[in-house]
């Protein structure tokens, strides 16, 4: 077979069906990973050199698998999920693990000498939402709609719980109890931990999608 008659059937043939699926997970691993290091800094007290060279690592690996996604979608004629649907969940869990990382960063360069109980909270409801993604993924090259459902009615448990964080958090700042200065840090870093869980949660919401169309 020629080299152009072998370009043209790997445009016009669908990718293997679980390259899509695997670059689903390797982003879902981004996510989590992202979320077990800010936990992790949160609890050890201080941000070090080696955490923050991961936190740029994992951003990273992100990026690069956000980039084959788009590579391998523009390639393929054919796909085993619509194509909208596929730049939607590869985006999302690309903002993920980059809204995660900045506020990994932002510790650093906020220079906060103090972890409140509520950003450690907050932390903590993020390695539940990324655990959760990765039960779906695992799950979604053969899905069924009860279990994607359910799935998606605990990402939503958790994700009101980090809502329930983020009041309490909120309060806490205009309490008075900090200057206006770390009202400002904390504030931004608790927005970003925020905009990642209601990611997770619409990634969730995208499978559900999904899964629906292809019943």
């Amino acid at each position: 077979m020629s080299k152009l008659v072998s370009g043209i059937m790997s445009y016009i043939l669908p990718p293997s069906n679980d390259v899509f699926y695997s670059l689903f997970e390797e982003g879902t691993k981004c996510c989590k990973q992202s979320a077990q290091l800010l936990h992790e800094i949160l609890e050890g007290g201080n941000i070090t050199e080696e955490q923050i060279a991961r936190a740029r690592q994992y951003k990273h690996a992100s990026s690069k698998n956000i980039k084959k996604t788009l590579e391998v979608l523009d390639t393929s004629f054919v796909t085993p999920i619509d194509r909208e649907d596929i730049q939607n969940i590869a985006s999302l869990l690309n903002k993920i693990t980059k809204k995660i990382t900045k506020a990994c960063m932002n510790l650093k360069v906020y220079q906060l000498n103090q972890y409140t109980d509520n950003l450690k909270n907050q932390s903590q409801t993020l390695i539940a939402a990324t655990d959760e993604l990765e039960l779906i993924f695992a799950n979604f090259k053969k899905p069924t709609i009860s279990d994607m459902t359910a799935k998606n009615l605990k990402m939503k448990e958790i994700e009101t719980r980090g809502d329930e964080i983020l009041f309490a958090a909120t309060e806490a700042l205009f309490s008075g109890k900090y200057d206006a200065l770390n009202v400002i840090k904390l504030r931004d870093i608790h927005k970003d931990l925020e905009n990642a869980l209601d990611a997770c949660y619409s990634v969730s919401d995208a499978v559900v999608s999904v899964v629906l169309k292809m019943s």
